[in-house]
């Protein structure tokens, strides 16, 4: 099977985005942490604003779905078919729409700039990085939809059991119904 143009771009890109998610779920949790215990002057949390319990409840929200999206898109990258696209593609479509909810958290939290210290600001950072990244990985893992050149593509008729036109002769296609 030939490797297509979506396949060696979206392979480093999702293992990219893995690394990213772990590391926005390491700080957002430890900053979650700090902040439920109270802890709000410790010297690297820095207190932040009425938007940082939002942010750091969805940055950990799209951590844990944007690493779930990339277990699904290793699999589908794998198989690099049309019925592991519908996993993948809707499992990151909806990772990235928690992370571009934790987006517009973190550019509230950036507006009102008070008392933010660096590991808030890594957090805002990396969703703002994975927003744009993970929009980017969903784009290329549906760009079969316009080339399979560039994806497995929506209308591949090589797929054998259940494809249209691959029933036998003399069959409708539909097997142990009575009517």
């Amino acid at each position: 099977m030939a490797r297509t143009v979506g396949r060696n771009i979206a392979a480093p890109l999702l293992f990219l985005n893995l690394v990213l998610y772990f590391i926005l779920l390491g700080f957002a949790s430890w900053c979650l942490d700090k902040y439920i215990h109270g802890q709000t002057h410790h010297p690297s949390f820095g207190g932040g604003n009425g938007a940082t319990p939002f942010l750091l409840t969805f940055a950990i929200l799209a951590a844990v779905l944007g690493i779930a999206s990339k277990l699904a898109g290793g699999n589908h990258l794998r198989a690099w078919r049309s019925d592991s696209l519908a996993a993948a593609g809707s499992s990151s479509l909806v990772a990235w729409a928690v992370t571009a909810l934790a987006f517009g958290f973190a550019c509230k939290e950036i507006s009102i700039r008070t008392g933010r210290a660096w590991r808030l600001r890594v957090v805002e950072g990396l969703i703002i990085v994975l927003m744009f990244l993970q929009l980017l990985y969903v784009l290329l893992i549906h760009a079969g939809m316009f080339s399979s050149r560039y994806g497995p593509g929506y209308r591949d008729p090589d797929y054998g059991v259940g494809a249209p036109g691959t029933e036998p002769k003399g069959t409708t296609g539909v097997t142990g119904a009575r009517v």
